[in-house]
């Protein structure tokens, strides 16, 4: 089971969801791109993400554009903009989808308000990401 998770600066929620997926399941092959790519991820995103216990601080955001050619079961964003902008797949895409998520970078406030609007949607990744793994993923993996 291959997927790919695409946002736009790919420093937050697309690493957030990736790391959520890969913890579910060991045997899936989990990647994440920006259409836009950001030099960093996100390092609220990184701390929020070791609280869950799972460490995204060696992940970087990476090109959209290294995955065009390649197959995927899933595609699917997770920001509006990269719904919109996300290019075509020369690849082999079995299903996209969407699941669109506020981004938390954008938040201003207290360093605590910031945190807490990052764990809000950490926390909002967690829960559709683990239904989707629960009700899509495993049913569609046991009949392979």
């Amino acid at each position: 089971m291959r997927i790919l998770i695409l946002c736009t600066g790919n420093s937050c929620r697309s690493q957030m969801a990736a790391g959520f997926l890969a913890s579910f399941d060991r045997d899936i092959d989990v990647h994440s791109a920006g259409t836009y790519p950001a030099r960093y991820v996100q390092p609220k995103a990184i701390e929020v993400m070791k609280e869950a216990g799972i460490d995204i601080s060696k992940a970087s955001p990476k090109n959209v554009k290294q995955y065009l050619k390649q197959p995927f079961d899933y595609v699917i964003t997770v920001c509006d903009d990269a719904k919109e902008t996300c290019p075509v797949f020369s690849g082999n895409v079995r299903r996209r989808l969407h699941m669109g998520f506020y981004d938390p970078s954008f938040t201003t406030g207290t360093d605590e308000q910031i945190l807490a609007e990052f764990r809000r949607v950490r926390d909002q990744i967690h829960k559709r990401f683990e239904a989707f793994y629960r009700l899509e993923l495993l049913p569609d993996m046991k009949g392979k």
